[in-house]
C-alpha cells in the first residue's frame, strides 16, 4: 500500500465528515448527494483493499453488518429524569415561585427555554472521543442499548472535534438529547409504504421511536432520523458553569443542537418566549409539543434538587393541541370487547400534529346529541394529548341542509344481534357474546401488554387469525404452534416472523395469575380488581366457587364487580376455555406467602435508586405480597427505605427523618427468611 493511498483515505474521511456536518446538523449542503456518494463509494473501495485501515469513526462504519438479535439492558450512571408538564402560564408563575424559595432570599435566577422536541429520548456515552454506546430511556434508570441504530443517524459524530479546547477532560463523557424524523422525511417514508402496500406510520414521534428499536441497522440507516443534543454531562469533573455554557460547548464539539434556544432574566420573559415558540411551531420543519424551561446556574440546579422522577429545576410547559377543520363523511358503530355499540366519526382525511387522520371516536349517542353532531358537518378536530383524535365542536353555520340527527342503531352493527341499554349506563350493548366485533375485541385485550404481553399479535394480526378463522377463543391461540406452516402463508408473514410470534405466546404462560385473570377481560375487572382477586383467593377454582357476598367482602370490591365476576364463571363456554387454558399451561394459582410475623408485615417502604435483581414492580409485589405497604413519599411514617445504586433525593430525606436504610442484599435476605 502507498502514502498516497494512505494520504486520500484520510482525505476522503474528512471531506465526507464535513459534507456530513453541513447537511445533516447546519442544514446548509454544499455538495449534491450524487457527489457525496461519489467519495462515499471511493472510501468503500480503498477500505475494502486495505481493511487494517478502518477505523472506528471511518463514515463508512455507521452501519454494522450484523442483526440486532436482542437490545441488552443498560443501566444509567445518571438517572435519566422525566419533566413534569404544566399546561398554562399559572403554573409557571408557580414554578418561579418553588424555585426562588429553594434558593436564598433576592438571589437572582435566570431561565435556559429551548423547544421541546417531539421524537424519543437517548443518552449518548464517549470514551477517549469515541462513540461507545447508546441507551434509550427505558424507565429513566435502565434503558436498552441501541448503540448500533444510533451509529447510523449522520448528525451523531462517530468522533468528537478533538481541535476543539475546553477547560476539562473529555475522554469520558454522556450527551443527551432527542431522536426525530422530521415532517418532510416522515411523509416520503409514508409514501413509500403506500408504494410497497405496507402499513402507515401514525406520525413522527412513533416513526422515531419504533425506527431506533429495529433489529436490523441498515434498515435503520436509510430512515430519515435526526437527532437534537441538549444536555453534557462529565463522570469525572463538571466545570461546566450554566446550561447556556453546556449548549455553546456542545455546539462546539460538533453535535447538532437546536439553535432555537433563548435566555430570559425572569418569568415574564418566559412567558413571551413561550409564546413567541407556539407561534413558530408550524413554521418548522420537525415536530414540537412544548417548551423546556431550565435554571440556567447548574449551581442553583443542584441546590434546588429533584424528586424522585422529576427535577424540580426544570419544566415542560405544554402547547395547546393542534386543530383542524374537515368534514364527516359517515358515522359508523363499532363493537367492543365487552359488547359495548361505540359510535365513531369517518372523515375526510387531514393532516395533524404529525399523521393523517380519517377517524375519531364519538364516544356514545350521549355525546352526539350533546354536541348535535351530524353526519356531513364540517368540524374542528384535534388530538387529546396529541394523540386521540377527537371532535371538539361543530361549524353548525355550515351544516347541509338536509342534514338529519343521528339515531343509534337497532340491531348490532356487525352481527345483527339485539341490543340493551343498561338504565344506569350512557353506553348501549352486543347481547351476542359469539358476535365478530366482541371476539375481535376481547383477544386484542388478552394480548395486549398489560395482560399476556404476546409481542406480535396486534390488533391486525388478530382481525387476520380471526377472519381465517384460525383463533376464536383465548386458548385458540396457543394451538397456533401447530399451524405454523398454514400461518407462514399469508402475505408479510416470514418464517423468523412467525417463530417470534410462536415464541411470544409460549412466553406468556409465565405470567402471574393475576395477569391472567385481568387478561381474561371480565367486566370492571381491571388490572388492580384482578390483582387483589388472585391475592384473596389465591385458586381460580376457589373464584369459581365464591359467591357475590364472598367477593364484595374484599375491600375495594363492590356489588359491581362481585356481580360481574359472577356471572362471568355461570358461562359454560367460559370454564371451558379456562380449563383448556389450564392444560396449556397458564398460571391459574397463585403462590400463598406467609405474611403473619414476617418481617415486612404491616411495615411500610420507599424504595429508591436502581436494584440489580429486581425492578421497581417486582421488588414492590414481594413486599405487598408478604404483608407490607409501598408508598412514594418519604415521610415519618416510612419504616424502611429500600436503596439501589444511584439513589435520588430520597435517600437524603430519608437520613433526615432518620428512617432505616436497606440495601438489596439485606433485602434479599429477609426475602428468603
Amino acid at each position: 500500500m502507498s502514502d498516497k493511498i494512505l494520504k486520500r483515505i484520510k482525505e476522503l474521511r474528512k471531506i465526507i465528515k464535513k459534507h456530513e456536518y453541513n447537511y445533516y446538523v447546519l442544514t446548509q449542503p454544499s455538495i449534491s448527494d450524487q457527489e457525496y456518494d461519489i467519495f462515499m463509494k471511493e472510501l468503500e473501495k480503498h477500505e475494502e483493499k486495505n481493511p487494517q485501515l478502518i477505523t472506528p469513526d471511518s463514515p463508512t462504519q455507521r452501519v454494522g453488518k450484523d442483526l440486532t438479535k436482542e437490545f441488552k439492558p443498560v443501566e444509567h450512571s445518571v438517572p435519566m429524569l422525566s419533566l413534569t408538564n404544566t399546561y398554562n402560564e399559572n403554573d409557571l408563575w408557580d414554578f418561579d415561585r418553588k424555585v426562588r424559595e429553594a434558593l436564598l432570599e433576592n438571589e437572582k435566577v435566570s431561565y435556559v427555554i429551548e423547544m421541546k422536541i417531539d421524537g424519543a429520548s437517548i443518552s449518548i456515552n464517549y470514551k477517549n472521543g469515541y462513540i461507545n454506546s447508546a441507551a434509550t430511556r427505558g424507565d429513566g434508570t435502565v434503558g436498552e442499548d441501541v448503540t448500533a441504530n444510533v451509529k447510523t443517524i449522520k448528525s451523531v459524530p462517530l468522533k468528537i472535534n478533538s481541535n476543539v479546547k475546553v477547560p476539562f477532560p473529555l475522554n469520558d463523557f454522556i450527551v443527551r438529547g432527542e431522536i426525530f424524523m422530521d415532517i418532510e422525511g416522515f411523509k416520503e417514508l409514508n409514501e413509500e409504504r403506500v408504494k410497497n402496500g405496507k402499513k402507515l406510520f401514525a406520525n413522527p414521534r412513533n416513526s422515531a421511536a419504533g425506527t431506533l428499536k429495529m433489529q436490523d441497522p441498515k434498515i435503520v440507516s436509510k430512515r430519515p432520523l435526526n437527532i437534537f443534543i441538549y444536555t453534557l454531562l462529565l463522570n469525572n469533573s463538571n466545570k461546566l458553569q450554566t446550561q447556556e455554557q453546556n449548549l455553546k460547548v456542545l455546539k462546539d464539539l460538533d453535535f447538532n443542537v437546536n439553535p432555537n434556544y433563548k435566555m430570559c432574566e425572569n418569568i415574564d420573559e418566559v412567558l413571551d418566549v413561550c409564546h413567541q415558540f407556539e407561534s413558530m411551531r408550524d413554521s418548522l420543519s420537525y415536530e414540537i409539543d412544548g417548551v423546556v424551561i431550565k435554571v440556567n446556574s447548574i449551581k442553583q440546579q443542584k441546590i434546588i434538587g429533584s424528586i424522585a422522577k422529576s427535577p424540580k429545576w426544570a419544566v415542560a410547559y405544554k402547547f395547546k393541541a393542534k386543530q383542524e377543520f374537515t368534514r364527516i363523511k359517515k358515522i359508523t358503530w363499532q363493537v367492543g370487547r365487552t359488547g359495548a355499540i361505540t359510535p365513531v366519526a369517518e372523515m375526510e382525511p387531514v393532516f395533524l400534529s404529525g399523521s393523517t387522520v380519517s377517524r375519531a371516536t364519538l364516544h356514545n349517542i350521549d355525546e352526539i346529541y350533546r354536541k348535535d353532531i351530524r353526519e356531513g358537518d364540517k368540524i374542528v378536530i384535534e388530538k387529546g394529548g396529541d394523540v386521540i383524535p377527537k371532535v371538539v365542536s361543530v361549524i353548525t353555520e355550515e351544516r347541509p341542509n338536509k342534514s338529519k340527527k343521528v339515531l343509534p342503531p337497532k340491531k348490532c352493527p356487525v352481527c345483527g344481534s339485539e341490543i340493551y341499554k343498561p338504565e344506569e349506563e350512557v353506553a348501549i350493548y352486543c347481547v351476542n357474546s359469539e358476535c365478530v366485533g366482541q371476539i375481535k375485541g376481547k383477544l386484542i385485550h388478552f394480548a395486549s401488554r398489560g395482560a399476556m404481553d404476546i409481542e406480535g399479535l396486534g390488533e391486525a394480526l388478530i382481525d387476520l387469525f380471526v377472519e381465517e378463522k384460525l383463533i376464536h377463543n383465548f386458548d385458540d391461540i396457543y394451538s397456533l404452534k401447530n399451524k405454523k406452516e398454514e400461518i407462514i402463508k399469508f402475505e408479510r408473514l416470514g418464517e423468523k416472523s412467525v417463530d417470534n410470534l410462536l415464541n411470544s405466546i409460549e412466553e406468556s404462560k409465565t405470567k402471574p395469575f393475576s395477569k391472567v385473570l385481568f387478561a381474561l377481560g371480565i367486566r370492571y375487572v381491571g388490572s388492580g380488581a384482578a390483582k387483589k382477586l388472585a391475592d384473596y383467593f389465591l385458586d381460580i377454582d376457589k373464584l369459581i366457587n365464591a359467591d357475590e357476598d364472598k367477593i364484595s367482602s374484599i375491600p375495594e370490591l363492590g356489588p359491581s364487580i362481585s356481580s360481574s365476576v359472577n356471572g362471568y364463571f355461570s358461562n359454560d363456554i367460559n370454564l371451558k376455555v379456562i380449563e383448556s387454558l389450564k392444560n396449556y399451561g397458564l398460571n391459574f394459582k397463585e403462590e400463598k406467602i406467609e405474611t403473619k410475623g414476617s418481617f415486612f408485615t404491616e411495615k411500610t417502604f420507599v424504595l429508591t435508586g436502581t436494584l440489580i435483581d429486581h425492578t421497581r414492580e417486582s421488588a414492590g409485589e414481594e413486599i405487598t405480597n408478604r404483608g407490607g405497604k409501598v408508598t412514594s413519599i418519604v415521610s415519618k411514617k416510612t419504616d424502611y427505605l429500600l436503596c439501589g445504586k444511584n439513589p435520588g433525593s430520597k435517600l437524603k430525606k430519608a437520613e433526615s427523618l432518620s428512617v432505616a436504610i436497606l440495601n438489596e442484599k439485606e433485602f434479599k435476605k429477609y426475602l428468603e427468611k
